[in-house]
């Protein structure tokens, strides 16, 4: 170990949005926290997605999605008031509501709806027309009048910034070249700029996680996958609501702005835009909205989900390693389910009673 470096509590592999809530959790508590990205800070899957705070088609996932999902959208609007106040920053919260079209899963949705009391409706043709005018072709749907969203590269710049003055260290362009373990105990981590001693380290790595375990037998299943995005620039108002149809979405921001997303790409770790990527959302866009049609795009970007079986994340710690844990694999809903994660993480590495069961998250190696 490096002999300038201390020796702090809790070492996060991981800037994200995932590494980052859970820097804040543990520092709240009141330990010493350092965070390391092997790039920029927040500029991965984190900053590339939409930030709706719900999975797409909630009823289609497994129950330990929807408990971290509930959990995080009960909870959201608190998390991001107190960050604004730690901060000075916004991150734009919007309740938009999530309306979604033309599915034939309406009384499966309902069925989970009730089950899990969560709002929703059938709604006609003509009353989606009501909820969102500028559709063109409203049809039979689903409205979620309680979904929000946040903008979510402004809400990881409110949280690097409320993590900064909560007195987290941060080293950025720090890539983890190997886990140092002794004794079965994690003790700290190598990196180009040097060894760095924790008594606890968190890997939150998204797609990169399993190159940060390599040396482990770790038994988890995390793979890139890319998802493609436009970005409109519209006068505000154009559009109010998040509208779902034919798996493709649209997210209106306050000022104007509408993501239009995704792709859903198996290219390993491959982040090249593509022109049949860029025609394909614009033209379920501009199907789902025709008046995009004349709106200039701005943007065009990819990242790279974690992608994990069913979409179950992995949180807890390593059952052969004392003080190694992870919190990864999140794949398309890792703003949705996020605040629960960092929670259910804290909790476990505090000795905190959990938030929810953490059995289905558990590290089986």
């Amino acid at each position: 170990m490096c002999d300038n470096c201390t020796m702090v509590d809790y070492l996060i592999i991981g800037g994200g949005l995932t590494g980052l809530l859970a820097a804040r959790e543990l520092r709240l508590a009141g330990a010493d926290v350092m965070l390391l990205e092997r790039g920029e800070l927040a500029r991965e899957s984190s900053w590339a997605g939409g930030g709706i705070l719900s999975p797409l088609y909630p009823w289609r996932y497994p129950e330990p999605v929807t408990a971290l999902a509930d959990w995080s959208q009960r909870h959201y609007f608190r998390l991001v008031a107190d960050i604004q106040v730690e901060s000075g920053l916004d991150s734009e919260f919007i309740q938009s509501g999530l309306l979604i079209q033309a599915t034939d899963e309406a009384d499966q949705a309902m069925l989970w709806a009730e089950k899990h009391n969560a709002e929703m409706q059938r709604v006609s043709a003509s009353e989606a027309a009501e909820i969102e005018p500028r559709l063109g072709q409203p049809t039979d749907g689903l409205w979620m009048p309680q979904i929000g969203q946040v903008r979510n590269p402004r809400m990881l710049q409110a949280l690097i910034e409320a993590c900064r003055q909560l007195g987290v260290q941060f080293r950025e362009n720090c890539a983890v070249e190997e886990l140092i373990c002794q004794g079965g105990k994690v003790t700290g981590v190598k990196t180009a700029k040097g060894d760095l001693p924790a008594r606890s380290i968190v890997v939150a790595g998204g797609a990169w996680s399993e190159q940060i375990l390599a040396e482990l037998d770790d038994g988890l299943e995390v793979e890139p996958v890319k998802g493609q995005m436009l970005l409109y620039k519209a006068e505000p108002g154009l559009v109010q609501r998040v509208v779902l149809s034919g798996g493709h979405y649209i997210i209106p921001r306050r000022d104007g702005h509408i993501l239009a997303g995704s792709t859903l790409e198996y290219m390993g770790f491959d982040k090249t835009l593509t022109e049949q990527g860029r025609q394909q959302l614009q033209s379920a866009a501009e199907a789902i909205v025709p008046a995009l049609a004349g709106v200039p795009i701005v943007n065009h970007w990819a990242g790279l989900r974690p992608g994990s079986p069913a979409g179950i994340p992995y949180i807890g710690q390593h059952p052969q390693i004392e003080g190694l844990f992870v919190s990864v694999g999140h794949f398309r809903n890792g703003v949705a389910m996020a605040p629960a994660s960092a929670r259910l993480l804290a909790d476990l590495m505090l000795g905190r009673e959990p938030i929810v069961d953490p059995a289905p998250y558990k590290w089986n190696v």
